[in-house]
């Protein structure tokens, strides 16, 4: 287990990591050196883009760590964002119709579920009172809904739901089998949240859409991930690389393994290519 590729594939024509657990540390810090190692690899013209479960309105956490904003693909392939231009290039929320039948299903079906949305594209939050924050406080974009309705009310790119009555891996698989063939189900912790997003709506599916704007083939991109929301763009990319603290089903299905987030392994990874 190291960070020079196993092989000598050609350098990559873009580089997609993932955020938490993969490009961050634990800390959610990027460290001088991986903020040195994308400036440099970007400098070069070779496009680097954040593939993200996270909202729109948390990449200022990292864009104020890197030389310079890099595009993302947001809430697991929902959005996909300029931050040059503060531009959203590309949505593909769940309709309120979609998400009202979601949530009916959900509520029948899974006992303690609870839920939230990411709207006007991840840009705000709106959650049943009971839906635990676990570090965001912005109350002007995110606040709890008043009535069960205005969780549906406008689109949204993304319908998270959280246990308060199962263990986490029991309720991540009863909410998969209860909106399989409606909804994309993934997760991206180990704490039983679910995120849904609209049928074919995953990182892959952002990912490739952006690739196409860069006429970047799919076998010309360099993926890192870690957690099961990341497969689908790992097995979609040319060459993916899961960092060793990675999730069982990611190591699984990665070509190489670089170090861990918390050693910088994605960096490191990128510099033994010799940028």
């Amino acid at each position: 287990m190291g960070t020079t590729p196993a092989s000598s594939p050609p350098i990559p024509r873009l580089v997609a990591t993932d955020l938490d657990g993969t490009l961050l540390r634990s800390d959610r810090t990027v460290s001088p050196y991986t903020a040195e190692v994308l400036g440099r690899i970007t400098a070069a013209g070779t496009p680097v883009v954040l593939v993200t479960g996270r909202p729109v309105r948390w990449l200022k956490l990292v864009y104020d760590q890197l030389a310079e904003p890099v595009p993302a693909v947001c809430a697991n392939g929902a959005v996909v964002y300029d931050p040059l231009t503060d531009t959203v290039l590309r949505a593909d929320p769940l309709s309120p119709a979609l998400l009202a039948e979601v949530a009916r299903r959900l509520r029948a079906a899974v006992p303690g579920v609870c839920l939230a949305v990411e709207i006007t594209d991840s840009r705000e939050m709106r959650h049943e009172a009971p839906f635990p924050l676990r570090w965001e406080s912005e109350p002007d974009l995110i606040r709890a809904i008043g009535s069960p309705e205005e969780l549906h009310a406008v689109p949204a790119v993304k319908l998270l739901a959280r246990p308060t009555e199962h263990e986490p891996e029991v309720f991540i698989k009863l909410v998969t089998a209860t909106v399989a063939g409606l909804a994309e189900a993934t997760h991206s912790t180990y704490s039983g949240l679910v995120e849904i997003s609209a049928a074919g709506v995953t990182k892959a599916a952002g990912l490739a859409w952006l690739c196409t704007r860069y006429d970047v083939p799919a076998d010309r991109v360099l993926a890192f991930g870690d957690m099961p929301n990341d497969v689908p763009m790992l097995a979609w990319a040319g060459q993916a690389v899961a960092v060793a603290n990675a999730h069982p089903m990611v190591l699984e299905i990665a070509d190489e393994v670089a170090l861990p987030n918390d050693e910088d392994g994605v960096a490191a990874y990128l510099d033994a290519l010799h940028w």
